[in-house]
């Protein structure tokens, strides 16, 4: 017999990349799981990659927040009323654990489970569930995802983060010349790295043979980025693109070096070689976990040197065999 499970949780990128494994889990220990996920609409991709997920429901909770009472708003969100109205769960399961992913799971028909009050980052939003769950809050969130997973069903989650991502990366074009993705952009300044820092770090991936790939998604850290490779051959900025394709990049990268953001932990979650590099936030709560070799540097208020970038770069370099391959050497830096 089918057991139909919601998952509700609508963003943010990396937050849903850390979701993932949970989800691998339910898959594997809930006979004839389908499941189905409610996600805000710009990442509605990332449960698509899923090969467990069944449908994908979107919300547009940060569209509908500029105009909330305005016609197209207010069709919208009867429509999604609606959709959710019609169908019909043995579980929902909010794992983002905010009023608004309540008022969410308000709508839904099932058995509501949900963080309890000192779990809950919103406690209010434990008094809309039916069964509350303990998972304490200051660990990592892909642990912290797993757990409460695992609560829900009463199954133990062990071993490894499995991110469910293997049919995406298969994907990547293995012809590709080697290159890194870069990602020195961030959406607020606190968590920049100086020009200096970045530049020492694009001499040691040049020696390598690679190209540099970086990621910009403004027309600010465009610019910014541009400038970081002013005159340098071989490197270029990759142009705004969807999530898929983004992740199509990560996925072909012999390296990826970036600050602390959600298409850092897509990477390692791919299973790419990743450096995080941590200003603003602790990789405490946020470290980045994958298959390959992954380095979280830094902490909130203490951003992490060059030298210890470099370090984790050379470790990188050398975890990977196919990093090692004299193949590489018949591209410029």
């Amino acid at each position: 017999m089918t057991c139909k499970i919601l998952i509700v949780r609508t963003s943010s990128l990396g937050d849903l990349v850390h979701m993932l494994p949970a989800i691998t889990e339910i898959a594997e220990h809930v006979p004839n799981a389908q499941i189905d996920w409610l996600v805000e609409e710009s990442f509605a991709d990332i449960p698509r990659w899923h090969p467990a997920i069944h449908d994908v429901i979107r919300v547009a909770h940060r569209r509908w927040r500029k105009n909330w009472w305005s016609a197209q708003t207010q069709q919208e969100r009867a429509a999604l009323k609606a959709n959710l109205g019609a169908r019909q769960y043995d579980v929902v399961l909010d794992m983002q654990g905010l009023l608004k992913s309540a008022w969410l799971v308000r709508q839904t028909h099932g058995v509501r489970h949900g963080l309890d009050w000192k779990s809950a980052r919103e406690p209010l939003a434990s008094l809309f569930y039916q069964v509350k769950h303990r998972v304490p809050f200051w660990q990592p969130a892909v642990f912290r995802q797993r757990t409460l997973a695992a609560a829900c069903f009463n199954y133990v989650s062990q071993g490894a983060p499995n991110f469910g991502l293997q049919a995406l990366a298969a994907q990547a074009d293995p012809n590709q010349e080697p290159y890194a993705i870069i990602m020195p952009s961030a959406s607020r300044d606190n968590k920049l790295w100086a020009p200096e820092n970045w530049q020492a770090v694009f001499d040691r991936l040049q020696t390598e043979g690679l190209a540099l790939r970086l990621l910009a998604g403004s027309a600010s850290e465009t610019e910014r980025a541009e400038q970081l490779i002013q005159h340098r051959a071989n490197a270029h900025v990759l142009p705004r693109m969807g999530l898929t394709q983004v992740a199509l990049q990560l996925a072909g990268a012999r390296i990826m070096v970036g600050l602390d953001s959600g298409l850092t932990h897509l990477s390692s979650g791919l299973g790419r070689p990743t450096i995080g590099i941590y200003k603003a936030s602790t990789p405490v709560r946020t470290p980045l976990e994958g298959d390959a070799y992954t380095a979280s540097l830094g902490e909130r208020g203490q951003e992490p040197s060059v030298h210890t970038v470099l370090c984790a770069i050379d470790q990188a370099l050398q975890s990977d065999p196919v990093l090692k391959s004299s193949d590489q050497a018949s591209f410029p830096a």
